[in-house]
């Protein structure tokens, strides 16, 4: 029995949820509008503000898109009311971040700036507090597109563990190594 896929979803006023014949699921609220394609087996019931997904066998196929697809549209439901925000920050000696519009200008301690393109439709953002490292912050309504670029720009420069230096997500704990010294 799925606990998250039998968790209806409510949905705030202000947001239309409109499934069409083809299980393409719709989400419009003030933030923006979303679609997702469903399996056809899963079955999705609108009705008083509330959102309820059904399956129609209990094999593992079924039981694993029945969680999944909830999860999803909880999402988006989230998203297109509230929106999602994710913030990395740089740390090592020069590293920096600059952004013109959707083209992100990385300086990561390589011999080449990189210039890393940001999907339309998200929103970044770059700051600098005095005594703090430089951060980079993703806005938007998809939850997956801006995990997903989040990743891809931590993956330029992941954090080392002997010093620390690197690309992370604000909050992240790297476990740091002994170095060579320490076992002597």
């Amino acid at each position: 029995m799925s606990r998250i896929g039998n968790k209806p979803i409510s949905v705030a006023s202000g947001i239309t949820v409109t499934v069409s014949n083809d299980n393409v699921i719709t989400v419009k609220g003030p933030k923006g509008e979303l679609k997702q394609t469903i399996d056809r087996d899963i079955k999705v019931e609108v009705k008083d503000n509330t959102i309820v997904f059904t399956r129609p066998t209990d094999q593992i196929r079924h039981r694993a898109l029945h969680g999944l697809y909830r999860a999803l549209l909880a999402n988006m439901v989230k998203g297109v009311a509230e929106g999602y925000k994710r913030q990395l920050e740089l740390i090592g000696v020069g590293f920096k971040a600059s952004s013109q519009g959707n083209l992100l200008d990385l300086a990561l301690g390589y011999s080449h700036n990189i210039i890393f393109e940001i999907p339309k439709e998200l929103k970044v953002t770059t700051g600098q507090e005095k005594g703090e490292n430089p951060k980079i912050t993703l806005e938007g309504t998809d939850k997956q597109l801006i995990g997903q670029v989040a990743a891809k720009i931590r993956g330029l420069r992941k954090p080392e563990p002997y010093k620390g230096k690197g690309v992370r997500y604000v909050g992240e704990v790297v476990r740091k190594k002994a170095g060579k010294a320490a076992g002597k």
